[in-house]
């Protein structure tokens, strides 16, 4: 696509980017994309970038549908908006019915909003909500995980381990506790397309350490990625999610998954939790859900969950929660049109046919120097570097931008790099990227 930088010259004095060094971007190194289309996106100066990361693991169908933007088009035409509160819309109505069609065991009830953040802080309103419905109010902690990520709001941030998103602000929920990370450079620094055999015992300190702690009778929910991915997709060993599943059974905790990332077929199945064979009480989504091209959010709850707040007053909102965009009749036309294209190309499949391509080529650069770890599952996979002494994350950064400068966009997670191409991706591409990968990888590996 031919691009006139002229044409493009932007103004970004204005604009606060989110999760980016404004002044460096702004003064020095300005990636503005204009286009995309398929797995490329163009810049302003006219340079066809590889996505290697699928936006921000959204555009798992690659970019510039016209499925999807003909039927978002055409929703708009006929119902642009509605309100959320004390009305419903057909196209609610028909993607909660598909979401939930595609769920595993119980988890046949979908509440929409318009992020992963908020989808997290619903899950955990719902949580807190269930147990007063069920007269047991005082369960009140929740217990995330260390280097977990689950969004921004205040309830994220605090069931969260990422400790760069924590730090400066302060206020966080008052009854939080966090288990360790599943995760040994001794023992799982490198694993090709596999959970390691390592590590399940990690799931022990739930009822050896953090029950006696808190009291089982106080704590709410657990939630966790299945595949930590924003901290450099560390993949849960063996059996680790199936016993934190059984402990919170034995001591009447909910378990929540944060899918925002796995959910909508990344792993090669439709959820982390059909992948693993590990049913959750609830699951959040996003991201995937519209290939990123509005915002859509929500969770899925079970019908136990549903069924306890369904009491009260018939006139009175059993749940006193909600968003003004929550079901928005556009976003839930972008979601049906994505599940339908997910259908007909069997997007799913190609993503499981996707991971082992991956994970082959990625573990070709196991010999490169600094390497530290290279971890992949599913159509997804990072490359670690050894941070530099004093310096964590300035090597990925700078390997970042040397990819973006060549060809790829990777996406940094300190000295992690992320190689998670949309679905349709073929080997060939993929063995362009890591190739690119490579170089950026090369070029400061010593510095």
């Amino acid at each position: 696509m031919k691009i006139n930088p002229a044409e493009t010259a932007l103004k970004m004095d204005a604009a606060w980017l989110p999760f980016t060094p404004n002044r460096h971007f702004k003064t020095e190194h300005p990636r503005v994309i204009v286009a995309a289309k398929g797995l490329m996106m163009t810049t302003q100066e006219g340079s066809e970038i590889y996505d290697g990361a699928s936006g921000l693991w959204c555009s798992a169908a690659g970019h510039g549908r016209t499925e999807i933007a003909d039927a978002v088009y055409k929703q708009m035409s006929t119902l642009d908006y509605s309100p959320a509160f004390q009305f419903g819309n057909p196209l609610q109505f028909e993607a909660a019915e598909r979401i939930a069609a595609l769920a595993p065991g119980n988890l046949k009830k979908v509440f929409f909003c318009n992020s992963g953040s908020e989808a997290v802080d619903t899950s955990m309103k719902m949580a807190l909500a269930y147990h007063r419905a069920r007269g047991e109010g005082h369960r009140t902690v929740f217990i995330g995980r260390e280097r977990a990520y689950h969004g921004v709001g205040f309830g994220g941030i605090s069931v969260g381990g990422m400790v760069a998103n924590r730090k400066v602000f302060g206020a966080m929920l008052p009854r939080v506790d966090h288990l360790a990370m599943p995760f040994s450079y001794e023992h799982s620094a490198f694993t090709n397309n596999e959970c390691p055999a390592w590590g399940a015992h990690f799931a022990e300190e739930l009822e050896q350490r953090i029950i006696p702690l808190h009291d089982a009778s106080n704590i709410a929910a657990v939630i966790l990625e299945p595949v930590q991915g924003s901290t450099g997709w560390i993949v849960p060993p063996v059996g680790y999610l199936k016993r934190i599943r059984e402990i919170c059974d034995k001591h009447g905790i909910l378990l929540i998954f944060d899918e925002i990332i796995t959910g909508f077929g990344r792993l090669g199945s439709q959820f982390a939790a059909t992948y693993f064979d590990v049913t959750p009480d609830m699951m959040t989504f996003a991201k995937i859900v519209t290939n990123g091209v509005l915002p859509l959010g929500g969770v899925i709850a079970s019908t136990p969950i549903y069924e306890a707040l369904m009491q009260g007053p018939g006139h009175v909102p059993e749940f006193m929660h909600g968003y003004t965009y929550s079901g928005n009749p556009v976003s839930c036309a972008a979601a049906i049109a994505m599940m339908d294209l997910m259908e007909r190309d069997d997007l799913v499949g190609k993503a499981k046919a996707l991971g082992p391509v991956i994970g082959d080529k990625l573990m070709a650069l196991k010999t490169l120097p600094n390497v530290k770890s290279i971890r992949t599952l599913g159509a997804a996979g990072v490359v670690e570097m050894e941070a530099l002494p004093g310096k964590p994350g300035v090597r990925g950064y700078n390997a970042f931008m040397h990819a973006f400068d060549h060809g790829l966009y990777t996406r940094p997670a300190g000295d992690n790099l992320v190689l998670a191409p949309p679905f349709i991706s073929t080997a060939a591409q993929v063995d362009s990227m890591v190739n690119l990968l490579a170089d950026a990888i090369r070029a400061n590996a010593l510095c």
